[in-house]
């Protein structure tokens, strides 16, 4: 499967702006090849936590996704502030839509204690793998990243790990680093997918978007600008790889 993170920035709490900036965006990317396109952590709002920023499960990110896939005959996800059916906080939901209608869902397991998140937001319960085709995808949301046991207990089921984030650019060498640590240890593709530019706050995003193989190669990478990162994926170079050298047999819970 060829896969392409879409590195963009982020209209602040304006989904019109943002559907409009990114549909040519995913557009270029499918027209590349990509069979599945990874968007930046709330791609739709940029990270924000105002009361009353969540929408329905199903609402208008969501719809775009769908309607995106649909055009294009692929798979899209981001994620979005979702409210669940008879919840008041929402979660920071992944959605990754498929071209038949198919949605999954993911909900951020670890809200950002340090900028507040998990005041405004509620955690998700579980990790999710979804199998599309003949490859095992499981998607995390930025802070994630920095919980290894979430990506081991999910390591025997996965060929692909999906990031998106809103990861500052003050702290980029942690992204770029644990990126290339969670390939490396799980023997897995590591597609990672994070915006550029200012949030309101002053806050810096750099980008550095990048997928990495099974070995903790840098297949591709992107600067600070918007652009798009893209490459193939294969299950059987996971399963060579774990194979030639065994490793996650010998990992204890």
């Amino acid at each position: 499967m060829r896969i392409a993170a879409v590195q963009h920035d982020i209209v602040w709490e304006d989904r019109t702006a943002n559907f409009e900036r990114l549909a040519p965006q995913i557009a270029r990317a499918a027209g590349a090849g990509a069979e599945l396109v990874l968007l930046s952590e709330t791609f739709s709002t940029g990270f924000s936590m105002t009361p009353g920023i969540g929408e329905p499960e199903g609402g208008p990110s969501a719809q775009f996704l769908q309607a995106r896939a649909a055009e294009h005959g692929i798979w899209v996800a981001g994620s979005c502030p979702e409210i669940a059916p008879g919840g008041e906080l929402p979660y920071n939901s992944l959605v990754l839509a498929g071209p038949d209608g198919t949605v999954h869902r993911y909900r951020k397991l670890h809200p950002f204690t340090h900028g507040g998140e998990h005041e405004r937001f509620r955690a998700g319960e579980k990790p999710l793998t979804v199998q599309i085709g003949d490859l095992r995808i499981t998607p995390f949301v930025c802070y994630d990243l920095r919980f290894a046991d979430v990506f081991w207990s999910a390591a025997a089921d996965t060929d692909v790990y999906l990031v998106t984030a809103n990861w500052p650019a003050a702290r980029r060498q942690h992204w770029t680093t644990l990126l290339q640590a969670r390939a490396i240890e799980n023997q897995s593709y590591v597609v990672g997918c994070n915006r550029v530019g200012t949030a309101p706050d002053g806050t810096e995003h750099a980008g550095d978007s990048r997928i990495v193989s099974p070995m903790g190669e840098l297949l591709a990478t992107a600067a600070g600008v918007e652009t798009f990162v893209l490459t193939d994926v294969d299950p059987a170079e996971v399963a060579a790889t774990r194979d030639r050298l065994r490793f996650l047999r010998d990992r204890r819970s």
